[in-house]
């Protein structure tokens, strides 16, 4: 039913837009909630923000429930549970204490020192990225009642009818895309199930965080920063088809990285959203662009149809040497899984005039066949225990011309480990720094 998350928080979002205009705040499940909420929080012009929550275990069985805290000081309980269980207050004091201090270190990890949106007398929409049995859910939304939520609503891609129905007695209303009676697991409903990293968590909320009221407070707070000249969605015509983007320049900027979505991904990709900020702040401008449209996606086989998207890559970049934000940059490419190789194979072009190429977790071997005409310099990223891909990469490297290969340790596919998704960012921006620091465009 979906491609990935964020194709799931694309269709929720029109089910909830009977909430726009209102006074509402979306809250994200970390952590695969939060790309989903993200989209919704998008679709209803909404802010977005995470709901942070721990289950009380039962001392000797932790799995049962007896209550949750969110935070602020909240405590939900269930005095049933307690009672039949025969937790004595001390037990229950020893268990809420360390749930507080990991609740705690995991909101200083995603929000940082932003303070939390406050709730009282507002609608709270909690987003999951699917319901197994609702435990969590049904925590999240007792918090957000105790937080002084005026009404709470669940929003989920997809549940079972039971666990549905057994949270009627928290919520006000629920809004589910998929009911299936028969459900064994939330990934079946999705093509890409990757976990989502601490680091795509962070990036969701970036946008949520608050700008300073002028440039002179900004000062005084010793957090200046030139801001961008082009901050803005694009849209960019391909032969027939009609791209979307994002294209952000700073201000001055040192060069422009188009990033090649990979696998169905999006520009709305949080792994890809990190990344770009990272080159932004190193004053990189950056085009996340959709290489694929809605109706393009329907057919799972466009993912792989590299010439396609190497020939939407070419025509972008000629779009931007057009425009005058963008006309005297050199240009480079990020490209992520297939996206790797669209960015080879338009690199291969006659006068591409490409100054650098990104590879994170790519599939150079699509584009074997072009590597011969590819000059272009090019580091190719691997998790350390990505193997499959990590031999692919070493045998495209062996192969192009200009091109160097780093491993990242202990990195599985998606960059998920802690710290590994930065390193990549930082790698990308060292990379990009070098080779697109020039004053103007090389002649195509």
């Amino acid at each position: 039913m979906f491609l990935n998350r964020i194709d799931a928080g694309h269709q929720l979002g029109p089910r909830l837009q009977y909430l726009r205009g209102q006074d509402v705040v979306i809250l994200g499940l970390p952590r695969g909630g939060v790309p989903v909420a993200k989209e919704v929080a998008d679709a209803l012009g909404a802010p977005v923000d995470v709901i942070m929550v721990r289950k009380l275990g039962v001392p000797f069985q932790p799995e049962l429930a007896m209550g949750a805290i969110g935070e602020g000081g909240v405590r939900v309980l269930a005095q049933q549970t307690i009672r039949r269980a025969g937790v004595t207050a001390d037990a229950l004091a020893a268990v809420e204490a360390s749930e507080r201090a990991e609740l705690e270190r995991r909101t200083h990890r995603f929000r940082g020192d932003r303070p939390r949106i406050p709730l009282a007398g507002r609608i709270a929409v909690v987003v999951d990225d699917g319901l197994a049995t609702g435990a969590t859910a049904r925590a999240a939304c007792q918090v957000a009642r105790a937080q002084g939520a005026a009404r709470v609503v669940l929003a989920v891609p997809v549940a079972p009818p039971d666990s549905i129905r057994q949270l009627g007695d928290v919520v006000d209303d629920v809004i589910c895309l998929v009911t299936p009676r028969t459900f064994s697991a939330i990934g079946r409903w999705y093509a890409d199930f990757s976990p989502t990293t601490d680091e795509e968590v962070i990036a969701c909320l970036q946008p949520a965080e608050a700008e300073p009221a002028s440039e002179a407070a900004a000062i005084s707070a010793g957090q200046r920063h030139d801001p961008p000249s082009r901050d803005e969605d694009v849209a960019v015509a391909a032969g027939a088809a009609l791209l979307t983007g994002r294209l952000t320049v700073p201000q001055p900027a040192r060069g422009l990285v188009v990033f090649a979505h990979g696998s169905g991904s999006s520009r709305r990709s949080p792994r890809n959203r990190f990344v770009a900020t990272m080159l932004n702040q190193a004053g990189l401008g950056t085009l996340l662009l959709d290489l694929l449209t809605h109706k393009d996606e329907l057919d799972r086989a466009n993912v792989f149809d590299i010439e396609l998207l190497a020939r939407r890559l070419a025509e972008t970049t000629t779009w931007l040497r057009t425009q005058p934000h963008t006309r005297n940059m050199r240009i480079g490419y990020f490209g992520a899984s297939t996206g790797a190789a669209a960015a080879l194979w338009a690199a291969a072009e006659p006068h591409s005039g490409i100054a650098a190429i990104v590879s994170r977790g790519g599939r150079p071997d699509l584009a074997a066949h072009r590597f011969a005409a590819v000059s272009t310099p090019t580091l190719l990223i691997v998790g350390g225990l990505d193997a499959a891909v990590l031999n692919l990469n070493r045998q495209a490297q062996s192969r192009l011309r200009n091109s160097e290969l780093v491993v990242v340790p202990g990195a599985t596919h998606l960059f998920e480990e802690p710290g590994a998704l930065e390193q990549v960012a930082e790698l990308a921006r060292d990379w990009f720094t070098r080779h697109l620091a020039t004053q103007s465009a090389p002649a195509p």
